[in-house]
């Protein structure tokens, strides 16, 4: 059976229950039909009254074709830790279209281990990321009417950074020619896009604490710069109120279930590899008043989508974890121990010792935050008692908890190992700091990244990119944090290094600051802001059934 089928059959309860399970009424809520809600804004304040539990971070080594789960195993423990009678909230990223009909389908989890409804969540679902399209779009907009009514700000066409936006993978859009036709039609200018979840915006609305507070962050944005090299933001143009209303929806947090009927957060979807990939503080801080555990997931590898939520996100809102559960699978590890995915699920011990030096150097890596760590392995059918075995040593000789995860089988009956050494985990005391202190500059804060959680020798600067970093510390933005948008892939900037690689150097191919959401992002490598369809894209094989049901989604 598919996860799509699984999902199907699912009997979901009235979401007003799922919300009671948390202490919430039916006026706490705003409905989007039965099993879908955002909380009220009275609701969120009224949350804000109750101690905070306790938040569970999970991870995973670098993404594979083989398979890690990472959202699977974030729903199946929360599931076990409220079978274990906790109460219990999950919170997570919404799905972006582009993955979605592009190569790596939906963001729901799987098996009997996943947030529902599967097909409404993966596709428009409560609308939050069209709205943040529209919102940037328009800045967009208003910025290129300025151009063509006079350009009073004296704005430089050749220095505009804001990109246009649109939720779908799409590589025609990266570069674009606009203004063509007759003089009305604009002012001709080189424009670009990106994939909505990559932008300010949504990194924004992820950030953002209220509504006012959204507001200030969206005035702040760096559209453009003055042939005086001076910085226009989209508060010189009059943009932010508008942007401000478009997004008044969108910054409300949605609640759905798990199939067994725990209560999920879903709010927010910013990519890890070219954003900071975590759900949005909204939600995170309202499950953290109305539960005793939160469990959440932040996007990709420990190195990508962990970096960021320990070093941006708790920056930022001032949380802190109580533990971190790395995923990995004996296939994952055998892929980065050289083998084909068709092989992976092969027995092959020579493969797994090779590979596991990729779970080794995240296990590192998360030991500088000081938090308790666990790693759970995400177990398939072909895995041997033997690669099991190989990985509890390994890992407890690492000086971390070792659990295996049945989830996607058995839900969260097949989290309760899992479970409990969470708990027993996030209940030890803990030193959580972050890996580098705003004080440092954003050479050295990149350096930091590169050598300690990349292994990396250390960071080159394409041409133009270090006067760029050096023009941002002279504007005020040095004691930011710094964003790295690179390949999820590799613990390096190239896609296929795999394992844990050595004797390389990250280069940094671009720079600009986030402003308003209070970041500065560095571009390492080739990767794309702009991702685009693979030869054969998911989108071929969806469609509706003579049913009427949608098949092929997951």
């Amino acid at each position: 059976m598919t996860d799509l089928e699984i999902a199907q059959q699912a009997e979901m309860q009235d979401i007003c229950e799922v919300a009671a399970s948390l202490g919430l009424t039916e006026q706490d809520l705003e409905r989007y039909g039965n099993h879908i809600a955002k909380l009220s804004d009275a609701c969120l304040k009224k949350a804000e009254e109750n101690p905070s539990g306790k938040l569970i971070l999970v991870t995973a080594i670098n993404p594979t074709p083989a398979g890690e789960g990472k959202t699977t195993v974030t729903i199946g423990l929360g599931d076990a830790l409220r079978l274990r009678g906790r109460k219990t909230a999950i919170a997570l990223r919404e799905p972006s279209l582009g993955p979605c009909f592009g190569i790596k389908g939906g963001a729901a989890g799987g098996g009997h281990a996943q947030a529902v409804p599967m097909e409404k969540l993966n596709l428009h679902f409560t609308g939050d990321i069209h709205a943040i399209t529209a919102a940037n779009n328009l800045l967009c907009a208003m910025l290129d009417n300025h151009l063509q009514q006079g350009n009073a700000l004296q704005i430089d066409p050749d220095r505009i950074v804001v990109k246009r936006s649109v939720d779908m993978n799409d590589r025609a859009l990266r570069n674009a020619v606009i203004g063509l036709g007759k003089r009305t039609d604009g002012v001709v200018r080189e424009d670009h896009f990106c994939i909505t979840v990559a932008t300010e915006v949504m990194a924004i609305l992820c950030l953002a604490k209220d509504i006012f507070d959204l507001r200030e962050r969206l005035s702040r944005i760096i559209v453009a710069y003055t042939y005086k090299n001076e910085p226009i933001t989209a508060g010189d143009l009059k943009a932010a109120g508008s942007m401000t209303v478009l997004l008044s929806d969108a910054i409300r947090p949605n609640l759905i279930q798990t199939l067994a009927h725990t209560p999920v957060f879903v709010h927010g979807g910013p990519f890890a590899n070219i954003a900071h990939g975590c759900n949005s503080l909204r939600a995170t801080r309202a499950a953290l008043h109305l539960a005793d555990y939160v469990v959440t997931e932040a996007g990709f590898g420990a190195d990508l989508g962990a970096e960021k939520f320990l070093d941006i996100k708790c920056r930022i809102g001032g949380l802190t974890p109580s533990a971190i559960v790395l995923v990995a699978t004996a296939r994952a590890l055998k892929y980065n121990g050289g083998v084909s995915k068709d092989q992976a699920g092969e027995p092959n011990m020579e493969a797994l010792e090779k590979g596991v030096c990729n779970l080794g150097k995240h296990i590192e890596n998360l030991k500088k935050y000081g938090v308790p760590i666990v790693v759970t392995v995400n177990h398939f059918i072909t895995d041997t008692d033997e690669e099991m075995a190989f990985l509890k040593q390994y890992v407890e000789n690492a000086g971390c908890t070792f659990t295996i995860s049945h989830v996607w089988e058995k839900g969260g009956e097949g989290g309760l190992e899992l479970a409990e050494a969470v708990e027993k985990a996030a209940n030890e005391s803990s030193d959580f700091h972050h890996l580098y202190p705003a004080e440092m500059s954003l050479r050295e804060k990149i350096e930091t990244i590169a050598r300690e959680i990349y292994g990396a020798d250390g960071v080159d600067f394409a041409d133009g990119t270090e006067k760029t970093v050096q023009h941002l510390e002279e504007m005020g933005y040095g004691s930011l944090p710094v964003c790295v948008a690179k390949t999820q892939y590799s613990l390096s900037d190239d896609p296929k290094k795999l394992g844990r690689p050595s004797g390389f150097r990250i280069t940094i191919r671009e720079v600009y600051v986030s402003a308003g959401a209070g970041f500065v992002v560095m571009i390492a490598g080739s990767v794309m802001v702009m991702p685009g369809l693979p030869k054969v894209p998911a989108a071929e094989k969806i469609d509706i059934d003579a049913d009427g049901n949608i098949v092929g989604l997951f």
